[in-house]
């Protein structure tokens, strides 16, 4: 094996040597995240499981193909993670017992044993919401997405979510569009980006941010992948808010991981004949906590954000308001109106105007009634 470059941490310098044993055990079939950590609370260290010998690995009650790698273990696997963190100053190997791993992602129950980092690794230690939803939102979510990370971080939060299509995506850009303290967490190698359109987010997250992985290098993004990732979106934040979900998207994963982890679930609610709200609205029902303004998120963290400003209304609000959405206001009068008449009065589509209903909702230009009626708010003229 080619001699390597050890990487320090704020604990204590690792050597090459402990540093590939840590890499072998994450290779080695048949360990995954606790199977990892019960060895750990035993040996301690991987480099003192591959030294125990053929006798002792075989009393382990592990699978036959787990003891046949520890007793001789493939070290080709971990040379390309080892290329890796070599490549570059800003490419790290953080481990459970290194004091540079989140403190709050170690209390979970199938913590990473290793972090791939690639970044500014000081904002795994920051305070942090997570903000997760569709990959198919709505015009209105993506704004909302943008704008409600872009007020967090202005107020002090960390915003991590998984640099997926839609929401994820808005979310990072709102933050970098801030102070640019954002984590992205990835279901594959941190050798390639997925999806391949986000090259250039990626690489401004890295430039400002953190990304990072349980996953070594030449992992590629496979489904059971996604759920795991979710799992540290939870287990790194405060607390997780939805902007836009079906009942069956993947983000209610990670609000239900975060209500396992006792964290704060956060919904925005949407139209009802918005499909994409329906599991916001779920949520909603299940306790999660409906959110309007970043306000009504800050006054639930704000102890913990060193007195964070708790004072922001709605980031949308001062916004100036496109063709589209003046023309269905002006359209909305102070009598109940269906979706059905804004259709036929405006001649904009119906998902078009549940996008636009949605966000004028949230800036409180107009109020929705029962049986899918809206109409313009008292302190709109």
């Amino acid at each position: 094996m080619d001699a390597i470059r050890a990487k320090p941490s704020s604990q204590a310098p690792i050597d090459e040597t402990s540093l590939a044993a840590w890499l072998a055990l994450l290779h080695c079939p048949g360990i995954g995240p606790r199977r990892y950590r019960t060895l750990l609370e035993y040996y301690h260290q991987p480099r003192t499981l591959l030294d125990a010998g053929a006798s002792e690995i075989n009393r382990l009650d592990l699978p036959n193909k787990t003891k046949a790698w520890l007793k001789k273990p493939d070290w080709r696997k971990v040379e390309p993670d080892l290329t890796w963190l070599n490549s570059s100053p800003d490419h790290h190997i953080i481990s459970i017992n290194d004091q540079d791993y989140p403190e709050r992602l170690k209390q979970i129950d199938s913590a990473p044993p290793l972090l791939f980092t690639m970044g500014n690794n000081e904002l795994l230690k920051t305070t942090q919401l997570g903000i997760v939803g569709s990959r198919n939102p709505s015009a209105g979510g993506k704004e909302n997405s943008f704008h409600f990370a872009q007020s967090l971080s202005q107020a002090g939060l960390t915003i991590t979510s998984g640099m997926a299509l839609g929401i994820d995506a808005a979310a990072h850009k709102g933050a970098l569009a801030s102070s640019g303290k954002t984590i992205a967490v990835t279901g594959n190698g941190l050798d390639r980006v997925y999806p391949a359109r986000h090259r250039q987010l990626a690489h401004d997250i890295a430039a400002s941010g953190t990304i990072i992985s349980e996953f070594p290098i030449g992992t590629p993004p496979l489904p059971d992948h996604f759920p795991r990732r979710n799992r540290i979106i939870s287990g790194l934040s405060l607390g997780i808010l939805v902007v836009e979900a079906t009942p069956k998207s993947g983000s209610l994963i990670s609000a239900r991981l975060a209500n396992e982890q006792g964290l704060e679930v956060f919904a925005i609610p949407g139209s009802i004949h918005n499909p994409l709200a329906r599991g916001c609205h779920q949520l909603i029902r299940q306790g999660a906590k409906l959110v309007e303004t970043t306000a009504d998120i800050l006054e639930e963290i704000g102890v913990q954000l060193n007195n964070a400003p708790m004072t922001d209304t709605n980031p949308k609000a001062n916004m100036e308001l496109d063709a589209s959405s003046l023309k269905l206001l002006s359209i909305i009068g102070h009598d109940p109106c269906s979706i059905d008449t804004l259709i036929a009065r405006s001649q904009l589509p119906a998902e078009q105007i549940s996008s636009i209903l949605l966000v004028l909702e949230l800036r409180g230009m107009v109020s929705s009634l029962a049986g899918g009626l809206y109409i313009k708010a008292t302190n709109h003229k």
